[in-house]
């Protein structure tokens, strides 16, 4: 885990995803999952890029079914942003950094 990326759990998640100041781009991830080790550093980068403008959480899939569920999360990779609260884009699957980058920045002010 990249140091400008933090960790969410069913736990945490309502205080650290939807009650955030800024959005949050949530990475739901597993340690089995290849294309999710493929897309973390491309996380990373986001996390670095847009540092005060977003958050950036790593979900770990397998210990946090109760969130997966909540959000019809099928398969992973998949790639949240929350905005205010609500849920503003979803990214299934992995893709490469300039088809990531868009999606993730137009919701950031």
């Amino acid at each position: 885990m990249g140091e400008k990326t933090f960790e969410v759990t069913e736990a945490t998640f309502q205080e650290e995803v939807l009650q955030s100041d800024l959005p949050v781009l949530i990475d739901f991830w597993a340690e089995w999952c290849a294309p999710c080790r493929m897309i973390a550093p491309l996380v990373d980068q986001l996390a670095e890029k847009y540092e005060g403008q977003l958050r950036v959480a790593k979900v770990d899939a397998d210990q946090n079914q109760n969130i997966l569920m909540n959000y019809g999360i099928m398969g992973i990779p998949t790639l949240m942003v929350f905005k205010g609260g609500e849920m503003v884009e979803r990214i299934v699957g992995f893709m490469p950094l300039n088809v990531l980058e868009p999606k993730v920045a137009q919701h950031l002010d």
